[in-house]
Parts: structure tokens; C-alpha cells; sequence
């Protein structure tokens, strides 16, 4: 029996990338054009499929603030760092945040160092610990978009049910929406269109996208993550820019809805609210975060444990933050390949499977 074909081939199809590449050549754009990839997958797929060498020389692809772990704050860093020097206290985490650096230290140091720091693969697994662990505290370090974030509101929920009172959630979550439009006003920023991320919009779908579009008359394309994919949302942002149109499409309706994943966006909505969040690089920014409601408060862990926590202190010549604004790439920083390696990362676009600095590293 011959193998099934994978539904992705086709966006894999190379025929078909070399019409895409033809139709974008054919936009004939007669200045340079800046688009950014909003999303880190979009960065490693672009990188890893050579997309830049195969695009028109003037077209340029610049990366924007979507690795989660990089554009935690370090401040944030730091406050896990200090609950970790609790007693009785186990850290849960994704494998990426136990090798960002803090201030002082990082959540490896201080596994080494004695904590208990755990690598778990889904907030249900922290869930578990806690259960098993009835005479420890667990916390889970809650990072990402709003991706993750549903599945962090199902967390609490259960364990609310399951009336534990021994495990929280350090919440560090984003949302996408406002960081675009702070990155749209950034001066030094020239963003001609966006290419904007699948992942996330999956969820929250591509109306909290329009006002790109209406207010700043800046094109946006969801795609997703295969070489064709990424190809055609460069083709549509080229037709738009030609046209001087600005519109928000989607070219990931596999996966894309426009009203999103409600159930989801109903989860978040019950455990959490926005508030004003600050991003590594880029400050703070309104409304841009989330906290727990009032009543989920017992599992917020900074509301319950919160401490002194070091004077923060950003890593001296890291230019992370405007790599994640777009200001400059990963080769500009004269710490990149230098100082700052994936063994010994400075910063966290180093550290991520999904930052800027580590596609560049193993790319480029």
C-alpha cells in the first residue's frame, strides 16, 4: 500500500513556490520594502526554508516582538528567581525559561544551586506535581501569547475544582494586539506590512487585527508556517503595498477563522482580564498582559508569595530589545556569535527555539 500523502506536501510544493516567487517578483514594488514576521515560528520557518535568499533583494523580512520567552521582562525573571529561594516551593516551567537570564542568576543557576526546578511539558503536568506533592507549594511559570493562555485558564479552573491549595501560576502572559500597535508608532520602526502569526490567530482570529489596517494603513496577512504559505502571505502583502491598499486577509483558513476559537477565548475571558504588562525591549505597554480575576486570586503566585526582589539590571551590550522592536537583526548586536552563544546565551533571543538571535545563530 502506497503512503498517504501529508495534507502539508502541498505547501512544501516547490513548483508552486516558484510560482509565488514570479508573483511577487511581477508586484514590482520600485523601493525597499520592510514586512515583519510578528511570530518566532515564522522566523525559524523563514530562516530554515531560505525565503530571504529567494525573495526580491528589496524586500526585507524583519522580526518582531513574537517569541514569548524573549519578551518576558527581566524583571519577571528576577520574581521567579526569588520564589524559588522560598522554602518547600517547586518551580514548574517550559524548558526555554530555565536559560534566560535574570539580573543575577537564572532558574538553572539556582537548580544547580538546590531548587526545585521542574521541566514539565503542559501546565497539566504541573497540576500533577502538585497532587503528588501535597506538602509543597507548586508553581507554574505562565508564559506566552494567547496561545497558551486558554490552557493556563483551564488550569486554574481544575484545580479549583479539584480544591488544591497548593498551586498557583506566575502569570507573565501577553497579548498580541497592542504590542503591534506600539510597534507600528515606534519612530524608528518602518513596518510596510505584517505578517502575522498563526498560532495566535487561531484563537483570537483576524478582526483584532483591523485596526492595523484602518488606522495606520498597514497590510497584515495571516499564513501559516510551510514554505508556501509564508510565500503567499509575502505575494498578498506585495499586492496590497503595489495597490497602496491596506487590508487584513487570511491565508491560514485551515486553521483561521475570523471570530477565532470561542470556546477558548471564553476561558481566557473567566480567569483572566488585561492589564498593563511590560515587554523586554519595548517597556510597558496598556493593556497588553494578563492577570487572574479576583476570584481565581488564591492561584495567582505573586499575589500570594510576592517578595523583595533584586534590583533589576539589564545585561550590559544586549541588544535584544531592538531585535525584537525590528530597529536592527540578530548580526548588528556586537555581542551576537561574540559573547553571546546558545551555550552561553546573554540574552533570551539567544536561549528560545523561537528567538531571533538562535535562527540567525544556526541559519545565517
Amino acid at each position: 500500500m502506497e503512503p498517504v500523502p501529508s495534507i502539508l506536501e502541498g505547501f512544501r510544493n516547490p513548483d508552486l513556490a516558484k510560482t509565488l516567487i514570479k508573483a511577487i517578483e511581477n508586484h514590482n514594488v520600485d523601493r525597499d520594502v520592510n514586512l515583519m514576521e510578528v511570530c518566532g515560528t515564522h522566523t525559524v520557518s523563514i530562516a530554515r526554508a531560505g525565503i530571504k535568499s529567494i525573495i526580491p533583494s528589496n524586500i526585507h523580512l524583519i522580526s518582531g516582538p513574537g517569541c514569548p520567552v524573549c519578551v518576558t521582562a527581566n524583571v519577571d525573571i528576577d520574581k521567579v528567581i526569588a520564589l524559588t529561594k522560598m522554602p518547600d516551593i517547586v518551580i514548574t516551567t517550559f524548558g526555554d525559561m530555565t536559560r534566560v537570564p535574570g539580573s543575577t542568576s537564572s532558574l538553572l543557576k539556582e537548580q544547580a544551586r538546590g531548587a526545585d526546578i521542574r521541566i514539565v511539558y503542559s501546565p497539566l503536568d504541573a497540576l500533577n506535581v502538585a497532587v503528588e506533592s501535597p506538602d509543597k507549594q507548586v508553581i507554574f511559570v505562565g508564559v506566552g501569547f494567547e496561545t497558551t493562555t486558554p490552557l493556563i485558564a483551564s488550569t486554574v479552573l481544575r484545580a479549583k475544582s479539584m480544591g488544591l491549595n497548593n498551586f498557583s501560576v506566575f502569570v507573565a502572559h501577553k497579548n498580541m494586539p497592542g504590542a503591534l500597535e506600539t510597534i507600528v508608532n515606534d519612530p524608528q520602526v518602518k513596518v510596510d506590512g505584517l505578517i502575522l502569526p498563526g498560532h495566535v490567530s487561531v484563537i483570537i482570529g483576524t478582526k483584532p487585527y483591523e485596526f492595523l489596517a484602518q488606522k495606520y494603513h498597514i497590510p497584515g496577512v495571516v499564513t501559516g508556517f510551510e514554505p508556501v504559505d509564508i510565500l503567499r502571505g509575502v505575494e498578498m502583502l506585495m499586492c496590497q503595498i503595489s495597490d497602496g491598499e491596506a487590508r487584513i486577509e487570511n491565508a491560514y483558513a485551515r486553521a483561521v477563522e475570523s471570530k477565532g476559537n470561542v470556546a477558548a477565548k471564553e476561558a481566557i475571558a473567566n480567569v483572566f482580564e488585561t492589564c498593563d504588562a511590560e515587554w523586554r525591549g519595548i517597556g510597558e505597554i496598556a493593556g497588553s498582559g494578563y492577570r487572574i480575576r479576583d476570584e481565581y486570586k488564591e492561584f495567582d503566585a505573586w499575589s500570594r508569595f510576592g517578595l523583595e526582589v533584586e534590583p533589576t539590571v539589564e545585561p550590559k551590550g544586549c541588544r535584544c530589545g531592538d531585535v525584537l522592536r525590528g530597529v536592527i537583526s540578530p548580526k548588528e548586536c556586537p555581542l551576537f556569535r561574540k559573547v553571546c552563544t546558545p551555550e552561553n546565551p546573554v540574552g533570551p533571543c539567544m536561549v528560545s527555539s523561537e528567538g531571533s538571535c538562535a535562527a540567525y545563530y544556526r541559519y545565517y
